[in-house]
Formats: C-alpha cells, sequence, structure tokens
C-alpha cells in the first residue's frame, strides 16, 4: 500500500544523492525532498556551486544537509556517510551519481590510466558506498540503492571504450547485487538516461545537439525533471518488487537502436539459413 494513502511518499527515509549539485543530481535530490525524504547532497570540489544549491534544497526542506567527499576514496566515503548519519540519520536511498570528464576518443588515445578513472567512479565508488550503506539496510530489511547509469551500454556507443566499459562494470555490479541483496528487503535498480545537456555539456555546438535530437523517437532532448521522478519511483515502497532492473529514460533512444539491431539480426539469420 502508499505510503499514508499517497503514493511515491519517501516520509521518514533518509536519502544520500552522491554528485548532486548540479545537473542531474541537484533534480534528483530535490525531487527526493519534495518527495519527503531528508536529503543529503555530495560534492567534492567547486564550494560556492555547491553552498548555492544547497540553498536550493533547503527552500524544499530543512531536514537536509551537504557533505563535501571523493567518492572513490574510502576513508572519504567511510566519513560523509557517518555525518549522513549523524545529522539526518542512517542512510535508507542511496543514489550513486557522481561522475568524472567523459572524453570521447578513439580507442588507441585513451590510457590505461582514464580507463582507471572511469572504473574507480563507476565501480569502486558505489562499492564503497554500499559497505558503508548496507548494514543499516540490512538491519532494518529495507533499502534502495539506485545507479544513475547511461543509455550508452545498450547503444554500444563509440568513440566511448572507457565510459562504455565502466558503465558495463557498474551494470553487472548492480544485477549481481540486485539478486543477493532481494532476499534482505534490498532493491538494487538503475536508471539510464540519455544525453541531457546540462553544465557540463555547455561546449556542445548546436549542431550536435540537433543531430542527437534527430534520432530521438520524442523528438526532443531530455531534462533532469524527466529523470528525477523515476529515481523517486525506484526510493518508494511502490517499487518494491522491482529489482535488478534498467529504466531507461530517453524518449525511446535506446528502443529504436536495439529494434533496428534485432531486425539486423534476424535479417542476417535469414540470409544464412
Amino acid at each position: 500500500m502508499s505510503n499514508n494513502g499517497r503514493a511515491f511518499r519517501l516520509d521518514g527515509r533518509v536519502a544520500l544523492v552522491t554528485g548532486s549539485t548540479r545537473g542531474l543530481g541537484k533534480q534528483i535530490a530535490l525531487a527526493l525532498a519534495q518527495a519527503g525524504a531528508r536529503t543529503a547532497m555530495n560534492y567534492a570540489n567547486d564550494h560556492s556551486t555547491a553552498m548555492a544549491a544547497f540553498a536550493d534544497l533547503q527552500s524544499v526542506s530543512q531536514e537536509s544537509c551537504i557533505v563535501r567527499g571523493d567518492v572513490t576514496d574510502p576513508m572519504s566515503v567511510e566519513r560523509m556517510c557517518r555525518e549522513v548519519a549523524e545529522t539526518l540519520g542512517p542512510i535508507d536511498i542511496l543514489v550513486v551519481n557522481a561522475t568524472c570528464a567523459q572524453p570521447e576518443l578513439p580507442f588507441e588515445e585513451y590510457e590505461w590510466e582514464f580507463f582507471q578513472t572511469m572504473l574507480d567512479f563507476f565501480v569502486k565508488s558505489p562499492v564503497l558506498l554500499m559497505r558503508s550503506c548496507l548494514p543499516h539496510m540490512k538491519e532494518q530489511r529495507w533499502g534502495r540503492i539506485v545507479h544513475i547509469t547511461s543509455e550508452v551500454l545498450a547503444l554500444a556507443a563509440a568513440p566511448f571504450s572507457a565510459y562504455v566499459a565502466a558503465k558495463g562494470g557498474q551494470t553487472g555490479l548492480a544485477l549481481s547485487t540486485a539478486r543477493e541483496l532481494a532476499g534482505s528487503g534490498i532493491t538494487v535498480n538503475m536508471v539510464a538516461p540519455g544525453w541531457i545537456p546540462v553544465e557540463r555539456h555547455a561546449h556542445y555546438s548546436k549542431e550536435q545537439l540537433n543531430g542527437y535530437r534527430a534520432g530521438v523517437p520524442a523528438g526532443r532532448l531530455g531534462t533532469p525533471e524527466d529523470v528525477a521522478p523515476t529515481v523517486v519511483y525506484l526510493a518508494s515502497e511502490e517499487s518494491r518488487f522491482v529489482t535488478g532492473q534498467t529504466l531507461s529514460v530517453n524518449g525511446g533512444n535506446s528502443v529504436l537502436k536495439n529494434a533496428l539491431a534485432e531486425n539486423s539480426h534476424m535479417f542476417s539469420n535469414n540470409l544464412s539459413e
């Protein structure tokens, strides 16, 4: 049943959203707070931007906090989660969102160190965060872990091998832990946005934006406000029987590409028969 007869309410829950003082993360944090969760923002470096974002969060809910921390550093993650617990309570809802630069380069131009950076953000970071949050979730037999992934894995985007490989690792981690933790009342799901231009995409040209938009069946680019409600749903009691799933928020972009790939595969099979 819904909380107090109201769907998708998060009253009494504590949420942490990593990398949440701009872009998708900020809108997700605001949406969780609007749904009633005591919400913690996280940032790593830009203090002035972080404080401006936190002011916006406080305008939604005074039961909120902001924590500075490097999500790829074990001691930093442990301290950050402890600060959230001391301020708001133990973390019930973990949204893994923090990211790093994502240059598109031919495979030969990526150094291994960059692959490692990607793996640190999208595999190591969720491992560290989950290790800090799971004891409480297991004790109360309730928890929500939401990974913000990407359509790039479904589309096999290129030239983008470092990012796609790391997102593949994150997806594998989410799928395996979803199965492992289901019996403990903990769900693990993924939200896979399309290309949603935010602050870090400011350098992209109008032609690049229009080129991507032209391939989206919905006929437009997505916004952070398109993504945040999906996270709220997956964080809610109503999603209790949904785990190990990827919800694509991309206006049908991956549906179209996957359908074309499947049709191509069927055509090839028919030719070989």
